[in-house]
């Protein structure tokens, strides 16, 4: 459990601070703590893909891994909500990103949950 604290704790202080909770390295900044830091959140994302990507192969009995993954993506995009609403501009593609993250995503997963009733009814049918 104690695990779990340094991914809550800089992942709440990242979504407060943006940069800036990388030590000295003010927004605009191009350091290697930033680039570092945009590397390891990409390859949070890959797998994140992955996650997504083992759901496909039986989408109907994946409800709660692909729910999960969801409420992660939704997450970001409610950081990225938050720092939109305290003045952060960012560019066109990161406003499509924000739609894809609070609307594509939540549709995703009603439709995941649309798929798996209509398999379930189905196998009933089928008995």
């Amino acid at each position: 459990m104690l695990g779990c604290l340094s991914p809550f704790w800089f992942g709440l202080k990242g979504m407060i601070e943006g940069p800036a909770m990388l030590f000295g390295v003010e927004p605009g900044a191009s350091a290697a703590d930033l680039v570092s830091h945009y590397r390891y959140l990409s390859g949070l994302f890959f797998g994140l893909g992955l996650v997504l990507a083992s759901c496909v192969p039986r989408i109907e009995a994946r409800a709660r891994r692909l729910r999960w993954a969801a409420a992660a993506i939704v997450l970001g995009g409610l950081a990225r909500l938050g720092g939109l609403a305290i003045g952060d501009a960012p560019s066109l593609a990161h406003h499509i990103a924000l739609a894809a993250e609070l609307g594509l995503t939540p549709m995703l997963v009603l439709w995941q949950a649309r798929v798996a009733r209509r398999w379930t009814q189905a196998q009933v049918t089928l008995r």
